[in-house]
């Protein structure tokens, strides 16, 4: 293992080298948060692919693989049509808004006061992404070194916390493209050929496993519609992605480098069943599905190529992990902090605050890091955190980019409304039911056209703003958002 753990430490030093080298670059809050606006295709399309891709899409996709056969594609499949449908439909709208989270856009399009109540969901649901990445780093910690638990996450997650508190987004942005390259060579090219040679190829593979492992549907309709409703939706709205979004050099970049970034996200989605299907083959009685990606790895690969090939997990894990935990600490401290204090208004850069989002960086990441050694069901935070953004969030989100009625009373309703139905409805139904997020989305639309319709329009003058940021037109707002009620 000597060659493998040599690969797996340069591959850390590396990227502990690229956290300082983006320091340099992090000089304003622009360059901090979002890489001052200036990604090109290449740049984004690749680092928007790793931040979607974590280790629930690799080792859970493989997972998943390995349960129900290549039906089990349909967890990553969804998070790339969700990824397709953001690119193709609203990004360009979205990058020219010039903003910086998702909480700064809902009080540009409905005149203020929604800020605070979503930055609180938004901030929740960062927080449970970031720690259930951070969890991750146990499980490929163990197999590389067989390493404590606790050990391995303070190890992993400290290495996260440190190149992104150095750099901010440059940072992440450099490492996020090395572990895209890194995941692309040792999942696709290498595990993916490897793993199907292994186990006799696909006519070995179907004489050997049941025909439900072929069925594209295997897995269950209704399965798949809650993935469509939970993973498709939250990639439109989740902060973590809309702050990636932000990075886009213009509109066209934000376009099709995001086509490009869920194109191979559906590409990767397959990968994964396959190699989980294969590992099935090989290895019939594991005694847990997520236990498929590491044993494959761990028994079948060469030496070194094992070595890049774990990196490339790491390399999942980290990439979700550093963009989890940038959107986290810029939301408590843009929507929820300085808006407490009252130090800058919505959308406003009234001076340089990278000192600040640094400090708020590395605070979220030993939060997160505690968090991570305090649980230990990863399935049912990450649950609870796309349930609570998609209840809570996807109506008066896609209410204010779609529909010209809704009204902040409305958005406010829909916030409250949806995320107490989902938190009630996991208390009655249990945290991994699909009720709490079917119905919590029903009573979250219902409360937005309600109120929306019975209080007065949103005032002419912030929609004019509206429109003109959507158009790319006057990059800041007014020092004084306008009243809704006004």
């Amino acid at each position: 293992m000597a060659v493998d753990y040599t690969v797996i430490v340069v591959y850390l030093a590396g990227m502990l080298a690229m956290g300082w080298w983006g320091m340099r670059r992090a000089k304003s809050k622009s360059d901090f948060l979002v890489a001052g606006r200036r990604l090109g295709p290449a740049m984004y399309s690749g680092t928007m692919a790793a931040i979607v891709l974590g280790g629930a899409s690799t080792i859970g996709g493989v997972g998943l693989g390995y349960k129900y056969g290549l039906s089990g594609a349909w967890m990553v499949f969804t998070i790339g049509l969700g990824l397709l449908a953001l690119s193709v439909f609203f990004s360009a709208r979205i990058a020219r808004l010039k903003v910086y989270t998702v909480s700064e856009m809902l009080d540009l399009r409905y005149g203020g006061r929604a800020g605070v109540i979503s930055g609180v969901v938004m901030w929740a649901y960062t927080l449970m992404l970031a720690v259930t990445s951070t969890i991750a780093y146990a499980t490929i910690f163990d197999v590389l070194f067989d390493m404590n638990r606790t050990l391995a996450i303070v190890l992993g997650g400290s290495i996260v916390v440190a190149y992104s508190t150095l750099g901010g987004m440059w940072s992440i942005t450099l490492t996020d493209m090395v572990q895209f390259v890194v995941k692309t060579i040792g999942v696709l090219l290498l595990l993916l050929p490897i793993a199907v040679v292994k186990a006799g190829g696909f006519s070995g593979m179907k004489a050997k496993l049941p025909t439900s492992y072929f069925d594209p549907l295997g897995i269950g309709g209704e399965t798949i519609f809650t993935y469509v409703l939970i993973y498709t939706f939250g990639m439109l709205i989740g902060q973590d992605i809309w702050q990636r979004v932000f990075t886009a050099r213009d509109d066209r970049t934000a376009k099709w480098g995001g086509t490009a970034s869920g194109t191979y996200c559906l590409v990767y989605a397959v990968a994964g069943s396959v190699i989980g299907t294969a590992a099935k083959v090989l290895y019939p009685k594991l005694a847990s599905p997520d236990d498929a990606f590491a044993t494959i790895v761990k028994d079948e690969l060469p030496i070194g190529v094992r070595g890049l090939v774990l990196a490339a997990a790491l390399a999942a894990v980290m990439s979700t992990s550093s963009g989890a935990l940038i959107a986290c600490a810029t939301v408590a401290n843009n929507d929820i902090w300085s808006r407490l204090r009252g130090i800058v208004r919505p959308g406003g850069e009234e001076h340089d605050e990278v000192k600040g989002n640094r400090v708020f960086i590395l605070i979220m990441g030993l939060a997160v890091i505690g968090t991570a050694i305090a649980l230990n069901n990863v399935v049912e935070a990450l649950t609870v955190a796309y349930n609570l953004l998609v209840g809570g969030l996807l109506v008066p989100i896609l209410g204010g980019l779609l529909w010209k009625r809704g009204t902040v009373q409305g958005a406010l309703a829909a916030v409250i409304v949806g995320g107490l139905a989902v938190i009630g409805l996991m208390a009655g139904y249990g945290i991994l039911a699909n009720e709490p997020v079917y119905y919590g989305l029903l009573a979250s639309l219902a409360a937005y056209l309600v109120v929306s319709l019975a209080t007065r329009p949103t005032d002419e003058r912030v929609l004019a703003v509206w429109r003109d940021r959507l158009a790319g037109k006057s990059p800041e707002l007014p020092s004084e958002p306008v009243p809704a009620h006004q």
